[in-house]
């Protein structure tokens, strides 16, 4: 006699070994375990800055204060901290927003101009940039500075910052553009919008995780950029944090104090774009 299977459709679907097996427990695992990794040299980052140092050598290096104190910061932020802070961030803002907007415009072009030669000659010319590191030209751009009479000013930081943002910025933004439906191109030339109208009011609005992408890896490297600072500055009021650091070596818990500080707007900026950051990074890759 035949028998009829009376289970739920899920049910008689299901894998043999049960909803669980779809997960990947060894992924999930290393997961977990690499998340222990990077988070341990933050917590101990965090809880040595609270401590005195007679309690950092007296305690466990990773056990929590037993008295956390607040000094260490006290001290960072006597130490003029604050406008160290906001050089980083005219630097930073200052950069990353001219070479966003260059960048985005640049990458439009090359990609709706495919058989120019020019724009494919400018194209070549972005990515030769990639492969020139900083550290092999800083005394060229050191000697450019000086003769313009920039030496010892903000602006001797920001200038050349758009010049090394901008490359992989046209990379990234190229690629995400070249994956915009070319029906819709058509639909904005029929319609009679202009370059300029198609670029801000279609092109605009569907790379901005792109944009996002570009601007948040670009802050990050701006903001913590130490070579330029070094070389391009002088005097105490144009540090910007990563350079202010060296006032506190010796000093392992207020060091720690203020390197926290100098994290927590690069932790800020990648909680508040990191689903555009990972979206920006694969989108524009997919073909």
């Amino acid at each position: 006699m035949a028998t009829i299977d009376v289970s739920p459709p899920a049910e008689r679907n299901a894998p043999p070994g049960g909803k669980l097996s779809q997960y990947n427990w060894i992924g999930g695992s290393l997961g977990w375990v690499w998340l222990v990794i990077i988070m341990l040299p933050i917590y101990w980052m965090v809880i040595t800055s609270l401590k005195t140092s007679s309690n950092y050598f007296d305690t466990n290096a990773l056990l929590p204060p037993r008295n956390p104190t607040l000094d260490n910061y006290r001290l960072v932020i006597q130490s003029h901290i604050v406008r160290y802070f906001l050089n980083g961030v005219i630097v930073t803002l200052g950069a990353v927003v001219p070479a966003v907007a260059i960048s985005f415009m640049a990458a439009y072009a090359i990609v709706r101009g495919v058989g120019n030669r020019w724009l494919r000659a400018v194209n070549s010319l972005f990515l030769t940039g990639l492969a020139i590191p900083l550290q092999a030209v800083i005394i060229p751009i050191y000697l450019i500075i000086i003769r313009l009479d920039l030496y010892d000013t903000l602006l001797a930081i920001v200038l050349p910052s758009i010049s090394f943002a901008i490359p992989l910025s046209v990379l990234v933004l190229s690629n995400f553009i070249r994956d915009v439906p070319r029906e819709l191109f058509e639909s904005m030339r029929i319609d009679g919008a202009s370059e300029w109208g198609t670029l801000w009011r279609l092109v605009f609005p569907l790379t901005r995780p792109a944009l996002i992408t570009v601007a948040v890896y670009n802050g990050i490297g701006i903001w913590n950029g130490l070579l330029l600072p070094l070389v391009l500055t002088q005097s105490p009021g144009r540090r910007t944090v990563p350079l202010a650091l060296a006032d506190f070596q010796g000093q392992a818990n207020v060091n720690l104090a203020a390197v926290t500080l100098t994290l927590l707007p690069i932790i800020i900026l990648y909680a508040i774009g990191r689903r555009q950051l990972q979206n920006g990074l694969t989108a524009g890759f997919s073909k």
